[in-house]
């Protein structure tokens, strides 16, 4: 595996030299690789209002990078709206962008100056009126990008259009400001593609309420942008130049604010899981197939490799080897679903050994964020910012 494609000699040696001082296993992120990618962000959408999805990865560290440069922030519970509090962060620049969210969370989001909420049921509508009174909401709608999403999010969250379209008129009945749509493509989206016709349904949804007095202004576009894992993503501009076209093709001069809510593109590649590797064995004196267990696992920072839907690069350094699929790599735990790959073989070198680091690129998001808290009265993995 070639670390260039992923990190410069100088983001991979300060990464590797501030792995020295900490115990495996742990995360490193780069608060300039962070910064960086914000900066991409707004480059290739200069329209559009950033609201970053705090859930990727919720450290203060990374969200203080965030809040200089200006974004805004997308919270899923009122423990990411105090984080942002205790920052000193305006209410006014958070979105409570979770549809699942209990009645005495409305209300302490709103007590504390939240104005803006999502929904797709008439049930939350209906508590956001009553403790959120008069707020701005907005509508997620169902689109289905998961046959080209490495980590599909279309099943969970939004209703379908008609549905959404009754929840509008329901809101300005409840007197509630209903201020536009929202939809999410699907995580580590592959297709630059997929959101057309996802801004095609809301056009055309915007137009028909538009005719019974109720105006739209916000189009919110999700995130799932992806980050560079095994496979080589898109570049950015490439999906800035199709979201472009759809956005002229569908609204022409009428284009409403747009906001986006990166969470893996902001944070995917400015991060590296570093583990060791406690044992390498065999099952059976026939097989090939050797088992390397790692102290980082499914329950500890690497849960999104489930179903093997992510597949991170990894890098062994001071290995010289050639590359081998013959390991089952798997995690410390005492529980067999640990298990990060085992029908896709994530190449390692042949001469790995025990008590070697492997160094786990383009883990910056979802992965602490994602970790048991005491499992098997493990630790949860520990993040560094560097």
């Amino acid at each position: 595996m070639n670390i260039k494609n992923y990190l410069s000699d100088k983001q991979w040696k300060h990464f590797y030299s501030e792995s020295k001082k900490y115990k495996t296993p742990f995360v490193l992120v780069s608060k300039q690789i962070i910064n960086d990618n914000f900066n991409k962000i707004k480059t290739n959408f200069p329209y559009a209002q950033v609201y970053t999805a705090i859930k990727a990865n919720p450290c203060v560290d990374g969200i203080e990078v965030l809040n200089k440069l200006g974004s805004n922030f997308d919270i899923a519970t009122i423990y990411e709206l105090d984080m942002l509090l205790k920052l000193k962060v305006n209410p006014s620049r958070m979105s409570f962008g979770n549809t699942i969210k209990k009645k005495e969370d409305v209300a302490y989001a709103y007590k504390k100056g939240v104005r803006l909420f999502v929904s797709d049921s008439i049930s939350d509508l209906e508590n956001i009126a009553k403790y959120a009174p008069k707020s701005k909401v907005f509508f997620r709608i169902l689109v289905d990008g998961s046959a080209t999403a490495e980590w599909p999010l279309s099943l969970k969250f939004g209703a379908d259009v008609q549905v959404v379209e009754e929840l509008i008129y329901k809101a300005k009945a409840l007197k509630l400001i209903p201020v536009g749509i929202s939809f999410h493509v699907g995580s580590q989206q592959n297709d630059v593609n997929t959101w057309d016709k996802a801004i095609g349904r809301v056009s055309a949804l915007f137009n028909k309420v538009a005719k019974n007095g109720i105006v739209l202004n916000l189009l919110n576009m999700g995130g799932g942008f992806p980050a560079h894992y095994i496979k080589t993503p898109h570049l950015l501009q490439e999906y800035a130049k199709n979201i472009n076209v759809s956005l002229n093709k569908y609204f022409g001069n009428n284009i409403p604010t747009i906001i986006l809510e990166p969470g893996r593109s902001l944070f995917g590649n400015a991060g590296v899981l570093v583990s060791e590797v406690i044992l390498i064995s065999k099952k059976t004196k026939t097989t090939k197939d050797k088992w390397l267990y790692v102290d980082s696992g499914i329950f500890n920072g690497l849960i999104e490799t489930l179903g093997e839907s992510i597949k991170y690069p990894l890098y062994v350094p001071n290995r010289k080897g050639k590359d081998s699929k013959e390991f089952i790599i798997a995690g410390p735990t005492c529980d067999s679903a640990d298990i990060m790959y085992k029908d896709f073989r994530n190449p390692l070198p042949k001469d790995i050994k025990i008590g070697d680091r492997i160094f786990w690129l383009s883990t910056g998001a979802y992965t602490s964020s994602y970790a048991s808290v005491n499992f098997n009265s493990f630790p949860p993995i520990k993040t560094y910012f560097i």
